[in-house]
C-alpha cells in the first residue's frame, strides 16, 4: 500500500498491511529551514529526522486555509515586537471599549514554544469589555496553500485541517489559574465567549468542509475542558456542546473529525463517545495519561481510530532498548481485536534546538518496529 492508502484504509475502518507510523509535528509540518534565527529546526542535528519522516513515515499534514479579512479592527488593535538578547517580545494592545486590554508573549531562540507572561483577561471587567468588542468576521478563505501540500505530499500521505474548538479560544484569553476558577463561577459569561468563538468556527468549518469534502481534521482543545482543570459536567457542557457541533459539520462533507485532548481520559471517553469522533489523539499512556491503550480500546475503538501512545518525553530520555517495549506494548494494545484502527505515533514533538544521538536513535527504532510490525 502507498502511505496515503494506508492511511485513508485506517479512517475507513479498512484492513492495512501494517499499522501506520508517524512522527506527528515532523513530516507533519514541512520544517524547512530558513533564515529565521528562532526557528530551531534550522539546527543540522534536525535535518536526519525531517528526513526520514518525510520519506518513510505515514504523513498527516497539518494544514489550513488562509482567511483574508473583510472587516477592519486595526484601529482597535496595536502590535508591538521587540528583541531583548536571546528573546522575541510581543505585546498586544485592544483599545475594548472603556478599558484596554493587553497581552505580553515571549519567544526564546532556543525553544520552539511562545511564553504568554501576561493574558488578555485577568477579570470579569476585562471579559465584559472584551464581549463588546466587534465580533470576528469569517473573512474571505484562501485555499491555494492547502492544494499545494495535497499536490506536494502526493501518495507519501493526506493532509489534515487544523482547527481550534471554542473552548481553547477561550481558555486561552485566560492564565490557566483564571481560567478555572471564571469557569467554574461564571458560566454565563464563560459561555457568551464560547458562543462568539463558535459563531466564527462553525461558519468556517462549513465552509472548509464543504470546499475540501472527505479529509481529515484535527481540533485542538478537548483537554482545556477535561480533569484536572474542570470535572465532566463541564466538559459535557463546554465541550461536547459546541466540538461536537464541529464535529457533526465535518462529517456532514464526509471528512473525519479527530479530537486532540492531552492528558487523563478516563473520566471524559463516555463523552467522547457521545461526539461520535473518528479519530482520537494522542491516547497518553500513564503517569500522564490515567488509561493503557487496551483500556480505551474497549470504550471507543469500535468506533474511532486511536493515534498516539508514544510519549516524546520517553523518546527524549530513556535508552533504545527500553524504548522498544513501549512502542512494541502500544502497537499490540492498539491492533489486537476488533476496532477501526490505530495510527503509532508521539504525543508531541521535541521543542529545543537540538535533536540528541538518543532521540535519533529512538525515532529510528520507533519506525523501524513499525513498519516490521504483522498484528496477531
Amino acid at each position: 500500500m502507498t502511505r496515503k492508502e494506508r492511511l485513508t484504509a485506517t479512517l475507513q475502518g479498512r484492513p492495512v498491511d501494517r499499522p501506520p507510523v508517524s512522527f506527528y509535528e515532523i513530516g507533519g509540518w514541512r520544517m524547512e529551514e530558513d533564515g529565521d534565527e528562532f526557528n530551531v529546526w534550522n539546527d543540522p542535528s534536525w535535518r536526519p529526522l525531517v528526513k526520514m519522516a518525510m520519506e518513510e513515515t505515514d504523513i498527516m499534514r497539518m494544514v489550513s486555509p488562509k482567511w483574508i479579512a473583510d472587516g477592519d479592527a486595526s484601529s482597535l488593535t496595536k502590535i508591538e515586537t521587540w528583541q531583548e538578547g536571546d528573546s522575541l517580545f510581543t505585546r498586544t494592545t485592544i483599545k475594548a471599549p472603556g478599558r484596554v486590554l493587553t497581552t505580553l508573549s515571549r519567544r526564546d531562540k532556543d525553544v520552539q514554544t511562545t511564553w504568554v507572561l501576561e493574558h488578555l483577561l485577568k477579570d470579569k471587567d476585562d471579559v465584559i469589555a472584551y464581549l463588546k468588542l466587534p465580533e470576528i468576521p469569517c473573512g474571505i478563505p484562501d485555499f491555494s496553500c492547502v492544494y499545494e501540500e495535497e499536490e506536494l505530499l502526493g501518495d507519501a500521505g493526506i493532509i489534515c485541517i487544523e482547527s481550534a474548538d471554542p473552548i481553547c479560544m477561550a481558555a486561552e484569553l485566560f492564565s490557566m489559574a483564571d481560567y478555572t476558577v471564571f469557569a467554574f463561577t461564571e458560566r454565563e459569561l464563560f459561555h457568551r465567549i464560547l458562543e462568539r468563538f463558535a459563531k466564527l468556527l462553525f461558519a468556517r468549518c462549513e465552509i472548509i468542509a464543504k470546499t475540501l469534502p472527505g479529509r481529515l481534521w484535527r481540533i485542538c482543545g478537548s483537554e482545556y475542558g477535561s480533569e484536572p482543570y474542570l470535572p465532566p459536567s463541564l466538559y459535557d457542557e463546554y465541550v461536547v456542546r459546541y466540538t461536537g457541533e464541529l464535529a457533526k459539520i465535518i462529517q456532514k462533507y464526509g471528512g473525519y473529525a479527530r479530537i486532540h485532548s492531552h492528558g487523563r481520559s478516563r473520566n471524559i471517553l463516555c463523552l467522547l463517545k457521545k461526539m461520535r469522533i473518528d479519530g482520537l489523539d494522542p491516547c497518553e499512556p500513564p503517569p500522564q495519561g490515567d488509561m493503557k491503550l487496551v483500556e480505551i480500546k474497549k470504550v471507543i475503538g469500535q468506533e474511532t481510530v486511536l493515534m498516539g501512545n508514544i510519549e516524546v518525553a520517553d523518546i527524549e530520555n530513556i535508552p533504545t532498548e527500553e524504548f522498544e517495549k513501549k512502542v512494541i506494548t502500544a502497537l499490540r494494545e492498539g491492533t489486537e481485536g476488533n476496532g477501526r484502527g490505530f495510527i503509532l505515533m508521539p504525543t508531541a514533538c521535541p521543542y529545543g534546538r537540538t535533536i540528541t544521538p538518543l532521540t535519533l536513535a529512538n525515532y529510528t527504532r520507533m519506525l523501524d518496529i513499525a513498519v516490521k510490525f504483522s498484528p496477531v
